[in-house]
């Protein structure tokens, strides 16, 4: 406090004055000391900085006194004053502090006594109740140990036993196979996997009763389930589309024992190969198996009277069948996802004598699909026994190389759509390219047998007109025949050179021998009659095969067309020459060429002038009726136009032999040579009067 502070600081003696002036404070020497300097010694030694000094400065602020001085003589009085008094009111305020403080200690030892009181009766009363206790515990732990018991054995009654009604449900053939069956049986499966924890255990025999009680029971079961899937089987209409859910299931679980689920499949593949053998054989002549599927339609036999129709026919409803039977089986089999896939591989796995390789590399897994396509192909097994027996009768009673060919490509047509649908490892494709095969044989036998009768006829003209013979026409027509049933038969995703090549063998069977025919008609004939009528041939074949682009790349036909062209057309041309009068000129000349020599015989050169004359008017018509039995009028014109331009050339010799003849001056008439030096005017004009054609005419007329 403020004033206590003031009131407890002493004011140090001073034995020194004050400097005077501000100056050093030491005394000044030789003088005395007394209290008021003192006093200001003291004063001016304080320091201000002192936080007491101060803390007492500002307290005499708050009080707003005056510096008086009784004010300052009854300062420090009033401040001891103020002092006391607030150390009175403290000690009356302990006092009562001590006042209460005795009664809370007098109360604390009240509570001490009864709580010692409390203890001592507590300790006797457990010492009389620890023996009841420990006994109850123990009582309570019995209880709880015989619930636990009681639970564990319920719950093991619960799980791993099967009652009487279950089991009778479960293994007798009198009961039905429902929802009960497969619960009954799934419970009995789960015990019997349960039962293996408990062989883990050091009593061993509860372990192995359970385990052999559930084999037996699920022995059973499956035994019956096995029995009630055949029966089914033997009613099982797979062209009813509901099929029903119950034996999908039955299914599914049965391929749990891949034996019986095979044993099951064997009995339903000959059942379902004899039922489709017998609807083929009803759709074939039109008698019904049975009164409950009568035979829809009429029977292929009465309404296919062309053969092709009638393998069409079968190939048809072989193929509808194939088709109804693998969407049905798909059904049955595979609606459920691949769960009998699974269920055959859980019990293959979980037979301990499943085969492994040496290796020691486990089976293959088991194919859904891979089964589905082998049981297809056990079930069609008949059907294409006797599709197979029909087509080679049918081969063998009709002499026709048409029909044969259109049946192999018909059923080459259909195994690429029996591929598509069964796959390419089905077993029954193996039947249908041998039966496609056996169609091209009778084709080839039946084409050889008709060149071989050709071959032994008298190859000759009938005719005078140069004309295909009737056997060329005949084989053009099959041909075209052939094409159009090649071309309907492959697929669209071949190229075409893989076409041409399919189709070279038939063109080598079909033509080429037909046309070595005609070739050996024409070395028989006279020229120009020999390349006329190779030409028609060869012409006539190139138009048919034309139609098909496939054939005409496979054909070759178009460098022997070109070389028959080129000697017809060497033919024009010396027909050109000897008509002209111009051919002993132009032999003449190819002489003095090579003789390098010039001579002209005048009264021979207006004799060819004039027959030249006579002859160019008329040339190309008479030409062309000279190409009149060549069929193809556009070939016959553009060879007569090459040997007019060949003749042309050849003028254009004779011109430039003529005008060196000019140049030098070389003439003879009636025998007598004349010698001219120069290039007389007289004659110059008498050989351009002799001989007055020049080439550009020549090519005028003829054009």
């Amino acid at each position: 406090m403020a004033p206590s502070t003031l009131q407890g600081k002493a004011l140090p003696p001073q034995t020194t004055s004050p400097p005077v002036n501000g100056g050093s404070g030491s005394a000044v020497p030789g003088l005395k000391s007394n209290p008021l300097q003192n006093r200001v010694t003291a004063v001016l030694s304080a320091s201000y900085a002192d936080l007491d000094l101060r803390s007492t400065l500002a307290v005499l602020d708050e009080r707003e006194l005056h510096n008086t001085p009784e004010t300052r003589r009854n300062l420090r009085l009033d401040v001891q004053q103020e002092v006391l008094d607030c150390n009175g009111a403290i000690v009356q305020d302990f006092s009562r502090v001590a006042a209460q403080l005795q009664r809370v200690g007098a109360a604390i030892e009240n509570l001490s006594i009864s709580c010692a009181a409390i203890r001592r009766h507590v300790d006797a009363a457990r010492r009389e109740t620890n023996p009841m206790l420990d006994e109850a515990r123990d009582i309570i732990a019995n209880k709880k140990q015989v619930e636990t018991k009681q639970q564990l054995l319920s719950a093991f009654q619960s799980h791993f036993l099967v009652s009487d009604a279950d089991v009778t449900t479960l293994t007798t053939s009198a009961e039905a196979v429902d929802d009960d069956f497969f619960r009954i049986l799934t419970r009995v499966k789960q015990i019997h996997a349960d039962s293996r924890l408990l062989l883990g255990d050091e009593n061993q025999r509860l372990g192995l009763e359970i385990l052999e009680q559930s084999s037996r029971n699920l022995n059973a079961a499956f035994q019956k389930l096995h029995r009630w899937v055949q029966r089914e089987f033997q009613s099982l209409d797979l062209e009813n589309p509901q099929i029903s859910a119950g034996i999908r299931r039955a299914l599914r679980v049965l391929a749990e024992r891949p034996s019986l689920f095979q044993h099951c499949l064997d009995s339903f593949a000959e059942a379902r190969e004899q039922i489709l053998s017998n609807n083929f054989y009803a759709a074939l002549t039109g008698a019904p198996v049975d009164a409950d599927h009568p035979v829809m339609g009429k029977a292929i036999e009465l309404s296919a009277h062309d053969p092709l129709r009638y393998v069409s026919d079968m190939l048809a409803w072989a193929h509808a069948a194939t088709v109804s039977e693998r969407e049905a089986l798909e059904v049955l089999f595979i609606s459920d996802g691949d769960e009998i896939a699974k269920s055959i591989q859980a019990g293959i796995e979980s037979e301990p004598w499943r085969l492994e390789s040496e290796e020691g590399v486990p089976a293959p897994t088991f194919d859904g699909r891979k089964a589905l396509n082998a049981l297809v192909d056990r079930d069609l097994a008949s059907v294409f026994r006797q599709l197979g027996q029909r087509v080679e009768q049918v081969l063998q009673s009709h002499e026709d190389s048409t029909l044969a060919y259109k049946i192999a490509n018909l059923i080459t047509f259909y195994t690429t759509i029996f591929t598509s649908l069964l796959g390419s490892e089905s077993t029954l494709l193996s039947s249908l390219p041998p039966l496609a095969e056996t169609a091209h044989r009778a084709f080839r036998t039946i084409t050889r047998d008709r060149v071989a009768h050709l071959r032994t006829t008298d190859l000759s003209l009938s005719n005078t007109d140069l004309a295909p013979p009737d056997f060329l026409t005949e084989a053009l027509h099959t041909l075209q025949t052939l094409m159009q049933s090649f071309d309907t038969s492959l697929t669209t995703t071949s190229t075409a050179t893989e076409r041409s090549s399919a189709f070279a063998p038939v063109l080598q069977e079909s033509l080429t021998p037909f046309l070595q025919g005609c070739e050996t008609m024409s070395t028989k004939l006279t020229s120009p009659d020999d390349h006329i009528f190779a030409l028609n041939c060869l012409l006539a074949a190139q138009e048919t095969v034309s139609r098909h682009i496939f054939a005409s790349r496979a054909a070759g036909l178009k460098p022997r067309i070109e070389g028959h062209k080129d000697a017809l057309t060497d033919v024009v041309h010396s027909w050109f020459i000897a008509e002209s009068g111009l051919s002993l000129l132009i032999e003449k000349l190819s002489d003095e060429e090579k003789r390098k020599d010039v001579s002209v015989d005048l009264d021979a050169l207006a004799g060819m002038a004039r027959q030249l004359d006579a002859f160019l008017p008329s040339a190309t018509d008479d030409a062309r009726s000279f190409l009149g039995q060549l069929e193809d009028r556009s070939m016959a014109r553009r060879i007569v136009e090459d040997a007019a331009e060949r003749f042309c050339g050849d003028f254009d010799r004779i011109e430039s032999w003529l005008l060196l003849a000019q140049e030098r001056g070389v003439g003879r008439i009636n025998g007598e040579t004349e010698a001219h030096e120069g290039h007389d005017d007289e004659d110059e004009g008498g050989i351009r009067e002799v001989f007055p054609r020049t080439a550009d005419e020549i090519r005028v007329l003829l054009s």
